[in-house]
């Protein structure tokens, strides 16, 4: 993927949405942000991703506390085979909470921030598993929360879910921008309308266009982009 990334688009406290056809590079991009193309064997990145004014590709950086900060919510959800208590507290046990008062209590934030706690608090040794699929994608969001994340990356988060369960996800996920930054890839133009501060427009691997999100799709700078949202190829 090539093209200059703008560097306000990890903004605290707002929502940018990457749109465009499929394969043109909006999830590689995604993926650069906490380093999970570094798993793709034979990936190379070349560039700066600076985050709290660092760059997160120079050496000896510590990837397990990039990805607390930076966490990732793929398109299908996956929770782990475990109880709903025991997925919201994992990764606080990872980074060595023990005392049980305390994991009670990342529990109840967590699946708060989310909206579960009501649903779910005389269910929580039950198997995540069990979950409908909106309820599962809530309860990774929440994991995430548990360890502090402070920039939240989407790939697709919505794809699965039906008409309704989708406009739960955007709910919190607007909720959640007022205390933490969201990054999302869509393929559905009318999302990135709906919930996002800003969108980058992709073609072939190349960011096209970039900016407010009413701009973008009202009136683009590009007429790539304006042909896309316009319906004319994609």
């Amino acid at each position: 993927m090539t093209g200059k990334i703008p560097r306000s688009l990890l903004r605290g406290e707002s929502f940018t949405a990457f749109i465009g056809p499929s394969g043109c590079g909006k999830t590689s991009l995604l993926r650069c942000l906490n380093r999970m193309n570094d798993l793709i064997e034979g990936a190379k990145t070349s560039g700066e991703v600076v985050i709290d004014g660092k760059n997160i590709y120079r050496k000896n950086i510590d990837l397990i506390s990039l990805r607390r900060k930076v966490g990732m919510v793929f398109q299908r959800p996956n929770p782990f085979p475990l109880s709903i208590f025991d997925n919201c507290i994992y990764g606080a046990k990872v980074h060595g909470v023990r005392n049980k008062k305390k994991l009670d209590e990342i529990a109840y934030q967590a699946l708060s921030a989310v909206s579960l706690w009501q649903e779910l608090k005389d269910k929580l040794d039950k198997s995540a598993l069990t979950l409908t699929g909106e309820q599962q994608q809530r309860l990774c969001i929440a994991r995430l929360l548990a360890v502090h994340a402070e920039i939240l990356l989407m790939d697709e988060p919505c794809s699965t879910l039906d008409p309704i369960a989708t406009e739960k996800i955007e709910k919190l996920l607007i909720e959640l921008k007022k205390k933490i930054t969201v990054v999302i890839v869509t393929h559905n133009m009318q999302q990135a309308a709906r919930v996002s501060d800003y969108t980058g427009f992709f073609l072939l691997g190349e960011m096209i266009e970039f900016g407010k999100t009413d701009k973008v799709f009202t009136v683009p700078l590009n007429k790539k982009t304006k042909d896309y949202i316009g319906g004319r190829f994609g």
